[in-house]
């Protein structure tokens, strides 16, 4: 992977490293992985997913039997699990941010923040 991921493309595979996860399961998780700064509505969500299962960094998972036995909602939910591909894409993108983050740069505009607080 060359390009850098949407935030909402990110924060998804990220998510999904701690394993599959259900759409609207998903929303939550990024929610709290992003303390409330980015938060998906269902058009988002799934329109990300799709774009992620064209480029082959995420996967639909199948339907628990047994689960759709217990609760007929499970039918209509939708869980996705990330890919070998999407792995390598979600730590690309960490260790890229994580530069950024980590340069004096980046490391003055934050103490900058902290006095300005």
């Amino acid at each position: 992977m060359t390009n850098a991921l949407t935030p909402a493309a990110f924060a998804l595979l990220l998510a999904l490293t701690e394993g599959d996860r259900h759409g609207y399961g998903l929303i939550a998780d990024v929610e709290h992985l992003t303390g409330g700064h980015l938060v998906l509505g269902p058009g988002t969500l799934y329109r990300t997913l799709q774009r992620l299962r064209v480029e082959g960094l995420v996967e639909e998972v199948e339907i628990d039997e047994q689960a759709v036995r217990a609760d007929r909602r499970a039918e209509r939910r939708r869980s996705y699990r990330i890919t070998p591909t999407g792995l390598a894409a979600v730590r690309q993108e960490a260790r890229r941010l994580a530069t950024l983050v980590d340069s004096d740069t980046a490391r003055k505009l934050l103490r900058a923040d902290r006095k300005d607080n």
